[in-house]
């Protein structure tokens, strides 16, 4: 649901704005000034469908993380990635209510503080939450990839969106690779969602994977009758 209000975001914020592009906070002030004065009703629905995406995500982030605790998982991946998909919503949330700030006719009128702000919604919505989602990921990944919950290559293709979110806080100092703010934020939701659905919800639905183990690393029942049949 985090995914489908973000782009719902996206596409209105389009419609609103006449298809202009949001204006990237590095431009010169008066042209960021300039922009969020035209597009009032751009950037105040932008903002806040993002500060309501991150409901979702939140509420998905406890969700599977006392998921993973019913399914027994002892190690620190459960919290780190609980950690992380908290961590996200909240950035989230205020890259929104920054942005819902730069709708503000009262706001735009100091074009130094419309450039301070939209730096700091840039950074809250780019670099806070794609590290945030990245420690998510990386939580749900390693676990399913040691346990076999979910595919293997779904769960190596996990840690490499996590590894490349996490890298994304590069990007504060070297703007060239701002290119893996999209790829961590965009990747990494369509992850969780695939995730979401393959992650068993239960020991009992774990134990039928085959190949599956526990988490002290014994078979489960599946893998071990295969092998006493073979």
């Amino acid at each position: 649901m985090s995914l489908g209000i973000f782009l719902l975001s996206l596409i209105l914020a389009g419609v609103l704005s006449g298809g202009r592009t949001f204006v990237s906070p590095f431009a010169p002030a008066a042209d960021v000034a300039q922009f969020y004065r035209d597009n009032v009703a751009a950037a105040r629905v932008q903002g806040l469908l993002l500060f309501g995406s991150a409901v979702p995500l939140g509420i998905f982030a406890a969700t599977v993380y006392a998921r993973q605790l019913r399914l027994g998982i002892k190690v620190p991946g459960p919290a780190i990635g609980y950690f992380g998909g908290i961590t996200a919503a909240i950035f989230l949330m205020f890259s929104g209510l920054l942005t819902w700030l730069l709708s503000r006719p009262e706001i735009t009128t100091d074009i130094t503080l419309t450039q301070a702000l939209a730096f700091l919604a840039f950074a809250t919505g780019g670099v806070g939450f794609v590290v945030g989602l990245g420690l998510l990921v990386a939580g749900l990944a390693v676990p399913a990839l040691i346990l076999k919950f979910v595919p293997r290559w779904l769960a190596w293709a996990g840690l490499v969106v996590a590894a490349l979110s996490e890298l994304s806080f590069l990007s504060l100092g070297l703007e060239p690779l701002q290119f893996l703010l999209p790829i961590g934020r965009f990747a990494g939701m369509l992850w969780l969602v695939a995730v979401g659905f393959l992650l068993p919800v239960n020991r009992a639905a774990a134990n039928r994977i085959p190949g599956s183990v526990d988490p002290g690393g014994a078979p489960t029942r599946t893998a071990a009758a295969r092998r006493t049949q073979s």
